[in-house]
């Protein structure tokens, strides 16, 4: 069942709104922006109704920063105002907001209305889900990896979550190449991919292709020697499945892992973190490749073999 956020200040019209919509849609109902702005990040819902006049932070102001989230901007927004200026209506569809509709209304209008947003809503999902997919692999791409790795960032800030990010990479992929021909290497990638991808499969791992032969992932909840212990059996996997490279410097197919753990707070750098990790990444090709080098916010390091 779609979930929908109801944000009015009167307790009286949000009730009017969930009784109209409660036998088709799970509704929550919050009486002010600072609350509905809370609730609205915890996620899942697929249609926001807001009100437009109410005490402290309007509607406008409350649409303003939902659209500025991750973890909100994709929400359709309804407005349900008693301002019916179209000065206003036109305000707040230039601002995102998907629709107008003007107290008093007509219930069977606001089900219409409800029901056509959410149809809607769950295309442009589909849509946006298909367009961040590798196709090669079948995992995310670097795209769904720039939004939503500062959505988990965000989350690991707000939560106080440890949060871990990684880069690695097949080692000597282009001699592999070079060797074995690109559908061969394609075949390696897509192996790879599939394999380490059973291992970032919780609603808290972000798991993607950066580019070419290069991987990145993020997952919440480790500190930073689990978090190392982990991916050491996530590198070992990759070796075992004993894919020959047959390369002075290879007999088989494996993978470099850098990384750094922390608890993120307010202030932070996403990108200082993510350019830790690749520095840690550099550490493992270095030290002889196949092993995993490791980091925390301290910059203590664990190093593999």
């Amino acid at each position: 069942m779609d979930k929908i956020l109801v944000i009015d200040d009167s307790a009286v019209q949000a009730g009017f709104l969930k009784s109209i919509l409660e036998k088709d849609y799970e509704v929550t109902t919050c009486q002010n922006a600072e609350e509905g702005l809370r609730v609205a990040r915890e996620g899942g819902y697929a249609l926001i109704l807001l009100d437009i006049v109410m005490p402290g932070v309007d509607g406008f102001m409350l649409l303003e920063d939902l659209k500025q989230n991750e973890l909100t901007k994709y929400i359709p927004v309804i407005m349900i105002t008693s301002l019916a200026d179209i000065q206003y209506e036109e305000r707040g569809l230039l601002m995102g907001a998907v629709d107008y509709v003007t107290k008093p209304f007509s219930p069977v209008i606001i089900k219409a209305r409800v029901t056509t947003h959410i149809q809607l809503y769950h295309y442009q999902t589909e849509f946006r889900q298909q367009a961040m997919i590798d196709e090669l692999t079948g995992i995310s791409n670097r795209r769904c990896y720039e939004s939503g790795g500062i959505a988990k960032w965000q989350e690991a800030v707000r939560f106080g979550l440890p949060f871990s990010i990684c880069m690695f990479d097949i080692d000597k992929f282009k001699l592999y190449n070079d060797t074995f021909g690109h559908p061969a290497g394609d075949q390696v990638i897509a192996s790879v991919a599939k394999t380490v991808g059973n291992y970032f499969r919780r609603s808290t791992d972000l798991f993607a292709r950066y580019g070419g032969e290069e991987f990145v992932a993020i997952f919440l909840g480790s500190d930073g020697l689990s978090a190392f212990e982990m991916m050491k059996t996530v590198r070992q996997s990759v070796e075992d499945l004993h894919i020959p490279h047959n390369s002075p410097v290879c007999e088989w197919v494996t993978i470099s892992i850098g990384g750094v753990s922390l608890v993120p707070k307010t202030g932070d750098s996403f990108d200082t973190y993510l350019k830790l990790a690749d520095a840690m990444l550099y550490d493992a090709k270095r030290l002889g490749r196949n092993r995993v080098v490791w980091s925390n916010a301290a910059q203590e390091q664990w190093m593999e073999k």
